[in-house]
């Protein structure tokens, strides 16, 4: 098995001059230039100290470079830990402090706020979204490196930080063997090759952007339009240049509301795919009256890589999320027992094959916990496999608010709630937004005299801006059970049209 570098240093020989990288207003990036930084950015890593399996950080805006500083981390065989660029300072505390990275790198305007941070034991340096900064500086100093470390499958190549219902965050250890695995699946059931240009829009700090989209790129030798941010009009007038947009739902909310969007503004494509949060039917179906296109609705996690995917020929249906990739095997388990269940009864998702992360850093237990004696991981997802095979997401085991395809746990946000001086306690819940799909929400029962404005103010220093509350709603008491347990389903139906009338 060739690791995601390897593939992409060939296909690097055989593409040389063909862009990589097209860039609206900027110049293009081949193939051969972006090995040239690659290997340069290895020869700095190298001389900054960074040896086989220690940890580079990386809370960098999207840029070609942060691409080649992802690919050097595997090129000398390092673990490469990519952070939201939202995450505030005792966020970033945390990480550092769990992980214990030989470097980070961050952004140069946010250089004074981490130099703190540099020791003995760590480095640190900047990379800017326009490729400048003190690594790249000394990447043009440092000896460039050809060669690369011989790693294996099951070597560690990232970690990726999803939150923790416990408020402590949990890093999903992935090997080389998860990530070209998934690449490689992906590639043959998208038909994605060498011929596709795909609008890259999506952050590269998640596995969407990363590791599904860019990857495949790398590997496949296409080109990517690549777009620092979403914008629907600009992604509208790339299209007759392009093949495949890669986006979450939000993306195609706002492309529906642009009277643009028809047969022959999407003509040159072939392709668009969804995930990171659940497509709403009617955003599916009014797409394809629109365009003609079946939006292919995919199903992944951060500990797994993708999972399913509805079929690139066949019936894309609004509401699934299609079959397992090759090689990878799901099962529906009863929640209280654990034994699998019958097509059609809805019970927790269990999947397993090589796409399967290793496990949490550092967290033993938790990794324990979360897969079966035979090899299953239990992903906390209910579902349901249909008559037709097809798979369906039908809720979540636990209390996860997907907000704009990012993950925001209830729990994180209310214990930062409830340490506010005035509040009582809170309830954080997800309820329906019309361009975020979900929008974080908390009902707070306060203690003493406090407004809405106050309790968003005091969480701005603390949480990353997509965890911050939309609204915060006053009550006087949580409804609950007669166990004591907050009812958050009830407070859902009650608040659901919250934002029914709000637009992006």
């Amino acid at each position: 098995m060739q690791t995601i570098h390897e593939q992409f240093i060939q296909t690097a020989e055989v593409m040389q001059g063909k862009p990589l990288f097209e860039r609206p207003g900027q110049p293009a990036i081949s193939f051969a230039q972006m090995r040239e930084t690659v290997e340069a950015l290895a020869g700095a890593l190298t001389a900054i100290g960074v040896t086989p399996g220690d940890r580079v950080a990386a809370q960098v805006e999207k840029s070609p470079e942060a691409v080649a500083l992802y690919l050097a981390t595997l090129q000398v065989g390092a673990i490469f830990l990519p952070l939201n660029t939202a995450y505030t300072g005792p966020e970033i505390d945390y990480f550092i402090g769990d992980a214990a990275p030989r470097l980070f790198v961050c952004d140069p305007g946010q250089a004074d706020g981490h130099a703190h941070r540099a020791g003995r034991t760590l480095a640190v340096e900047t990379l800017g979204a326009d490729g400048r900064g003190s690594l790249m500086d000394r990447a043009a100093a440092a000896t460039p490196r050809e060669d690369r470390h011989p790693a294996g499958p099951d070597d560690r190549a990232a970690i990726l930080y999803t939150s923790g219902t416990t408020g402590r965050s949990k890093g999903a250890v992935l090997t080389h063997r998860n990530l070209a695995s998934n690449t490689e699946a992906l590639l043959a059931e998208w038909r994605f090759t060498a011929d596709d240009r795909l609008i890259h829009a999506l952050p590269i700090f998640h596995t969407h952007g990363l590791f599904v989209a860019a990857n495949m790129a790398l590997v496949a030798g296409a080109t990517m339009v690549w777009l620092t941010k979403f914008d629907a009009e600009q992604a509208i007038d790339l299209m007759d240049r392009a093949t495949v947009l890669m986006g979450v739902p939000t993306f195609y909310t706002r492309l529906l509301k642009s009277p643009r969007l028809d047969r022959d503004a999407t003509a040159h494509m072939r392709l668009f795919v969804s995930g990171s949060a659940p497509l709403l039917a009617e955003d599916h179906r009014a797409f394809t009256g629109a365009t003609g296109h079946a939006i292919l609705e995919r199903y992944g996690m951060t500990e797994t890589c993708m999972i399913a995917s509805n079929p690139y020929q066949g019936d894309r249906i609004p509401g699934a999320v299609g079959m397992a990739l090759p090689g990878i095997a799901i099962r529906i388990t009863d929640r209280e027992t654990g034994a699998p269940l019958p097509d059609g009864q809805i019970g927790l998702i269990e999947v397993k094959g090589p796409n399967v992360f290793e496990g949490y850093w550092n967290m033993p237990e938790k990794t324990a916990a979360e897969f079966r004696e035979d090899g299953y991981f239990i992903t906390g997802d209910l579902g349901v496999i249909g008559d037709d095979g097809y798979l369906r997401i039908v809720g979540r085991d636990k209390d996860l608010v997907i907000s704009g395809g990012y993950n925001v746990y209830p729990k994180e946000v209310e214990e930062a709630i409830d340490a506010l001086p005035d509040v009582l306690e809170s309830a954080v819940i997800g309820l329906p937004h019309p361009d975020l799909g979900e929008a974080v929400t908390a009902v707070v029962v306060p203690k003493a005299p406090i407004d809405e404005a106050a309790i968003r103010t005091a969480l701005e220093g603390g949480l990353a801006r997509f965890k911050q509350p939309r609204r915060v709603i006053l009550a006087d008491a949580l409804p609950r059970n007669v166990m004591g347990k907050v009812q958050k389903a009830e407070l859902r139906r009650i608040h659901a049209d919250l934002y029914a009338t709000q637009s992006a």
